[in-house]
């Protein structure tokens, strides 16, 4: 568990399918619940800054392993729209009905899938530096990636059999990884503006988070990049409930047109465009006001 999240209550959740589900709370358990969705490749681990930016608004904490993460079992084959069905069985679990939500990176499109999808239960939602749809009309999805995201998102579209040697090879490097060694890990993925935040307590969470990833072997990391290059399994056009859209201008990983595009494409979507901020500094620089900002939504949500 990542410093100052002492207090962080770790659950096995099991699935109506025969899977397990590895999820984490931090807060009050009668406070209302945010849904924190982990980035690719990301484990079911707490940061700090988070959890603290998560009280101070009020809110209780949760986020959970995507199957293959951590140690929730895999689920091969699955779709990003899959992630509503697991956020509403973990809150099953915890006895919470009605939540937001957050995703940062990869999490960004399976916290829009829990928007679209758990209408009823999911208040509002917030994408953070997350990718658009592959197939998005009018956007090369690929333009502006370092090239490492490059490489990375050719060999998927190719399929399992030719990303999973390039996977395994990150993996190993990641198995052992500590804080410390984030930043040089990364290369060109990341511009000095987040070199200059993956230091202390946030370096040490991205480097339990990528250990956790790949603890059982590449199978979550594999699983979500598939997931991205196919269809996702809703229509962003379906979305009801209101949706922030924060996208740094410097991102090297998420380039600041994905943001822009989901800012257009979102129904209804708030757009908090950073031109000075890249991938990681995006969420570190600004949590408590994505926070904020998300509890604003869900209350307007909420009182209509």
């Amino acid at each position: 568990m990542s410093r100052g999240a002492e207090d962080a209550v770790r659950v096995r959740v099991p699935t109506p399918d025969g899977r397990t589900l590895d999820a984490v709370a931090v807060g009050a358990v009668d406070a209302p619940v945010v849904v924190f969705h982990s980035g690719t490749p990301g484990g079911p681990v707490v940061f700090s800054g988070m959890s603290d930016a998560a009280a101070a608004n009020g809110l209780r904490l949760v986020t959970y392993g995507r199957p293959g993460y951590g140690d929730s079992d895999a689920q091969p084959g699955r779709t990003v729209a899959d992630a509503a069905t697991d956020t509403g069985t973990v809150l099953d679990h915890l006895g919470v009905d009605r939540f937001v939500t957050f995703g940062a990176s990869g999490g960004g499109p399976h916290a829009l899938a829990t928007a679209a999808l758990l209408p009823d239960r999911c208040l509002a939602a917030a994408t953070v530096a997350g990718v658009a749809p592959y197939d998005a009309e009018g956007l090369d999805w690929l333009a502006g990636m370092a090239d490492e995201n490059v490489e990375e998102f050719g060999l998927t579209v190719k399929g399992a059999d030719a990303l999973t040697p390039f996977l395994l090879a990150q993996a190993e490097a990641m198995a052992d990884i500590r804080g410390p060694d984030v930043a040089a890990a990364l290369g060109g993925l990341v511009p000095d503006v987040d070199k200059a935040v993956i230091t202390g307590a946030f370096g040490d969470f991205l480097a339990e988070s990528l250990r956790s990833a790949v603890r059982q072997g590449i199978e979550g990391w594999r699983d979500d990049d598939l997931a991205f290059a196919a269809h996702w399994g809703f229509e962003l056009a379906a979305i009801t409930v209101p949706v922030a859209v924060w996208q740094g201008g410097a991102d090297l990983m998420v380039p600041f047109a994905h943001g822009s595009w989901l800012a257009e494409h979102v129904p209804g979507a708030r757009p908090h465009l950073a031109a000075e901020h890249g991938h990681l500094s995006l969420l570190v620089g600004n949590v408590e006001a994505i926070l904020g900002d998300l509890v604003g939504l869900g209350e307007s949500a909420g009182a209509r």
